[in-house]
């Protein structure tokens, strides 16, 4: 996936953004850059010595914010997509769950899938993978769910 010089969903669509896990405004946060695939979304994430848990291991609540906030994009896309607009409703995660299959090595670039398996009017359902050279580490899915008017989320984004 070259990525260089393009932009990433969380760029084009929320570039004020704080969110620590995919903000681009945050330059504290994880700065997540998704980029759109045939089956949903995709993206790669090279992690700094502040991300481990211990020496040589990520920490798993960088795991959780990583597909967390992948799956949340997978599926706004997803429901933008459905809708026909130009700009992404707000979602929020409603839940996910995260299998911990192996330790995910630190010094290793992650891979991360996110493809949605349900597509409901306001929500999706979200499938989500991340590996280390082919091996997967973690498998993930959850539910994430476009906020309304009123919700404190909703224009989270502009």
């Amino acid at each position: 996936m070259e990525t260089q010089g393009r932009l990433s969903v969380q760029e084009i669509h929320a570039p004020n953004s704080i969110c620590f896990g995919c903000g681009p405004a945050n330059k504290d946060g994880l700065q997540i850059r998704s980029f759109r695939t045939e089956d949903g979304l995709e993206m790669k994430f090279n992690p700094s010595p502040k991300h481990q848990a211990f020496p040589g291991m990520i920490n798993g609540g960088i795991i959780g914010s990583l597909m967390d906030c992948h799956g949340n994009w997978t599926a706004a896309i997803a429901l933008m997509d459905q809708l026909g607009n130009s700009e992404p409703p707000c979602t929020v995660t409603a839940n996910y769950s995260i299998k911990l299959r192996k330790p995910t090595p630190f010094g290793k670039e992650l891979d991360l899938t996110g493809k949605v398996i349900e597509l409901f009017e306001d929500r999706a359902k979200v499938q989500i993978e991340l590996s280390a050279d082919g091996e997967i580490c973690a498998i993930g899915e959850g539910l994430f769910v476009a906020v309304k008017e009123g919700h404190p989320a909703f224009h989270r984004w502009n």
